[in-house]
């Protein structure tokens, strides 16, 4: 009889992993001055980037329809973290963009999640710390870093 884990329990682990620090950077978000901040919304504004971009493009990157990333971007405009514009090229095109305040979500997020490493680090050490982001890049393929994880949930 083997004293590994059952193998279902590796993608749990990760997931509560990613759950636990995801919530932990909602909580502070919040208490710096984001509130209506969900995780979605991280996905979002990195797909919208420096550069902007349009529903269109919007849901192919986060792998959602058009119409789903049109009530996103809603939502987000209702909030004040984004904002639309008519492309000038193309009066027909509207581009959406990052207010500051979304801007300033980001950059939150960037020193919240730094924060929160460090916590781990604390926790677990920092060189088994070190160790686990190694062996996951070890076993994650290159192109992991998409933006598509929401639609890739809830894709039937």
């Amino acid at each position: 009889m083997s004293s590994d884990p059952p193998g279902y329990e590796l993608p749990l682990l990760l997931l509560f992993g990613f759950r636990s620090l995801i919530d932990d950077l909602h909580a502070e978000l919040a208490r710096q001055g984001h509130p209506d901040a969900r995780p979605m919304h991280g996905f979002v504004f990195q797909a919208i980037g420096h550069d902007g971009t349009t529903a269109v493009e919007l849901g192919r990157a986060l792998g959602i329809s058009k119409q789903a990333a049109g009530k996103t971007i809603d939502t987000l405009e209702r909030l004040g973290y984004v904002y639309r514009e008519r492309d000038p090229q193309d009066g027909r095109r509207m581009t959406v963009r990052l207010t500051d305040r979304g801007v300033d979500s980001l950059v939150k997020s960037v020193r919240i999640f730094d924060q929160l490493r460090a916590q781990w680090a604390k926790t677990l050490g920092a060189e088994r710390l070190r160790a686990l982001e190694d062996d996951l890049r070890k076993v994650t393929p290159p192109d992991a870093a998409r933006l598509d994880m929401p639609g890739w949930i809830t894709t039937s």
